[in-house]
């Protein structure tokens, strides 16, 4: 169901050092060694298919440790070769391969239905190969990332670690709304047959608004039957079981370095799956997990600046030292200080500085409720919406109308590739329907770290509607950064496994993840809370007629409330890490 290109060049950083090369395999990592190519290898299938494969190995005699990507984005790409030279150098056998229906791999490309058990097979080749010691690691992000996941539940007996990046959750995790993202299509697109197409060729600013958003691809002018594929299965039944990982966490074998960024827009997956390794995997390896999360979009360490948020020298770190160190541990076994290192690594934005910690989320967080409050009026970013730790009495609701032909924009570019980042939202908070709740500027510093979630009393018009959820930081000079944001759909409210219309008129709770931060409000910043009912075209548009998802271009308004008072307390809440000491 999710996709995205990592361009490994950029999004890792990988530059291979120039040291004078070495003369033996089993070396420490600091040095080089002359590698040699071989190109178009090709791997065997259980059921006879051979994908396609580069191996980059050292040009020295002995035995290599192994380490794997299989990527849909095509092992010639300049990224793959940078990162096969890298690992080569230092020592390892790196194996590129085309999964299955991709570049020069037969096949049919069915995303991740396959990735499983070829990535087993794929993960034994390696094993078997005349010049490998039979340990495997596995490296990769987006796509890459979820593949790893895929092929450690089937437990291949030679897969030793892995290093998951910006991995992509189950099926509705990050878009709980029944249908996919309007952005998805365009990587349906670009994956469409062997090689990638061509992104400029689509006017994607006019597509993103096509409905129904089942026929997209006729206004692409693409047949993409995997795309029309997700409109028959809008909730989480048997057909998307193949594609999930985050309920097996107990089938996993192997050490993981889970690595992503607070503005990754698959972000969520990343800590969840740290989450369910260090309490649900095996005994035997949960205490080997490391997370890594950096001030960093989709592409992980490839800028110390988003927009126009700037998070200092230190955001870029040596990202290829990190990952060479966790192969180095795990599977040459060299004793480098890997597993005395604190589990968890963050960057704390807003201060700016990177801090260890022994778990996530931290243990010692003070999970603080803070209420909406209004006299009836938080519409625009110039209404009476407050934001404090008092709960709410008798108080007015607030009101808006949420029209499917006019959505609340979220800011960003019409792809994939990167959806948002610490935008400024004043513009949106102009809007008649976003509501506005802003606490007082905080007389300390503040850390706000770890999942955000959103409890709304709210009832609707429409038989079917959206409520949506944005964290902001308000600067002094009004400047309004996106944090996180998430969305429920009232359908769906009670989970994803049945649709379930609700009654006009009737109040309801709803919860609303709003995913995971860490930022440091600095003295004279404030707290902010939007809630709407669309971020478009993040979000696919509910247009409110309770019809079956994606096939409809009825549209109605919906007339929204929202309730804070003593009976309905709407609520964000919030992480609050007390001050670290110095």
């Amino acid at each position: 169901m999710t996709r995205r290109v990592l361009l490994f060049v950029f999004a890792l950083g990988f530059l291979a050092s120039a040291a004078a090369p070495a003369q033996l395999a089993e070396q420490a990592s600091d040095k080089t060694v002359p590698f040699k190519t071989y190109f178009d290898q090709r791997i065997r299938m259980r059921d006879g298919v051979e994908l396609a494969a580069d191996v980059y190995r050292p040009d020295l005699p002995g035995k290599f440790n192994c380490i794997l990507n299989r990527t849909p984005y095509l092992k010639s790409s300049v990224g793959a070769l940078t990162f096969g030279r890298y690992f080569a150098e230092h020592g390892y056998a790196f194996v590129a391969v085309d999964v299955r229906g991709r570049g020069d791999s037969p096949g049919s490309f069915v995303p991740y239905r396959q990735e499983g058990q070829d990535g087993y097979d794929s993960v034994e080749w390696c094993a078997e190969q005349p010049w490998s010691t039979g340990k495997v690691g596995t490296i990769g992000g987006s796509y890459n990332g979820k593949t790893q996941w895929l092929t450690a539940i089937e437990q291949p007996p030679h897969l030793t670690t892995m290093i998951a990046l910006v991995s992509p959750s189950d099926p509705f995790v990050e878009f709980p709304t029944g249908d996919p993202l309007p952005l998805d299509v365009s990587w349906y697109y670009l994956t469409s047959g062997h090689v990638l197409q061509n992104m400029d060729a689509v006017a994607w600013d006019a597509v993103i608004r096509h409905l129904p958003l089942l026929t997209m691809d006729e206004a692409i002018g693409r047949a993409m039957p995997g795309w029309r594929e997700q409109f028959e299965h809008t909730r989480l039944d048997n057909f998307w079981e193949p594609e999930r990982y985050q309920n097996k966490f107990e089938r996993v074998r192997t050490p993981v370095l889970h690595i992503s960024g607070w503005y990754d827009d698959e972000q969520v997956g990343t800590p969840l799956n740290f989450i369910g390794m260090t309490t649900k995997a095996v005994p035997s390896v949960r205490n080997h997990q490391k997370l890594l999360m950096g001030p960093w979009p989709h592409a992980v360490n490839s800028t110390s600046k988003l927009g126009d948020v700037d998070f200092g020298p230190s955001a870029k770190i040596d990202l290829n030292a990190t990952m060479l160190r966790w192969f180095d541990a795990w599977l040459k076994g060299i004793d480098n200080g890997v597993e005395l290192e604190p589990p968890v690594r963050i960057f704390v934005m807003g201060s700016n500085q990177w801090v260890d910690e022994h778990e996530w989320p931290i243990a010692r967080t003070r999970y603080t409720e803070f209420y909406l409050h209004s006299s009836g009026r938080a519409n625009t970013l110039y209404g009476d919406g407050k934001l404090s730790t008092d709960k709410p009495q008798s108080e007015k609701s607030d009101l808006f109308t949420y029209d499917p032909q006019d959505p609340v924009p979220f800011i960003t570019e019409p792809s994939f590739q990167q959806i948002g980042g610490p935008d400024d939202y004043r513009p949106i908070e102009r809007r008649d329907d976003v509501l506005v709740y802003t606490g007082d500027p905080v007389t300390s510093a503040t850390e706000v770290c770890g999942p955000i979630n959103v409890t709304l009393y709210a009832s609707t018009t429409a038989t079917d509607t959206d409520f949506t959820a944005k964290l902001i930081d308000v600067w002094p000079t009004g400047f309004a950064e996106r944090l996180s944001d998430g969305i429920v759909r009232a359908r769906f409210r009670d989970g994803m496994e049945r649709e379930n219309l609700i009654h006009p008129g009737t109040v309801y709770e709803y919860k609303i993840d709003a995913w995971n931060t860490c930022q440091m409000f600095k003295t004279g910043h404030s707290i902010r809370l939007e809630i709407s009912s669309s971020a478009f075209p993040k979000y696919s548009r509910n247009l409110n007629t309770g019809e079956p998802l994606g096939r409809s271009t009825n549209m109605v308004a919906a007339h929204q409330t929202i309730y804070h008072d003593a009976q309905h307390p709407s609520h964000v809440t919030l992480p609050i890490v007390p001050e670290r000491a110095k």
